[in-house]
């Protein structure tokens, strides 16, 4: 079994409907994404998934939430934009961009960091 993780980061803002706190507050964060994935077959050229592809995956799905409310954005029009909710729907959208890659690769988890302490880690079912 081989896993491979990259890096990327967005810039947004949110707000916590239903919460009671400071966080029901519009405010913003500098989000850290980490994108891991599994496989067990390497391609002819030994490779999982080239990095650079999976960097093109990571990077376009950050894009649709950089600089903006996500509260703005489907489905967190529906559900809050908690930390829980946004890993889980990143590993949503890399799963769909992965199927371009064939069934051997697959998301192991999605770690978002909302401050440099503060992470979540989903880890979707197989």
């Amino acid at each position: 079994m081989y896993a491979l993780s990259v890096e990327e980061t967005f810039s947004s803002a949110h707000q916590l409907r239903e919460y009671r706190g400071k966080c029901e507050n519009l405010h913003g964060h500098n989000w850290r994404v980490v994108l891991s994935v599994q496989g067990r077959e390497l391609n002819p050229i030994g490779l999982l998934v080239d990095f650079g592809d999976l960097k093109k995956i990571l990077r376009k799905i950050c894009e649709v939430f950089d600089h903006t409310c996500l509260n703005d954005l489907p489905p967190f029009t529906e559900i809050n934009p908690s930390s829980e909710n946004i890993a889980m729907i990143i590993a949503k959208m890399a799963k769909d961009e992965l199927t371009k890659f064939g069934g051997g690769v697959y998301v192991e988890s999605v770690t978002v960091y909302e401050s440099e302490n503060s992470k979540c880690t989903f880890f979707p079912e197989r």
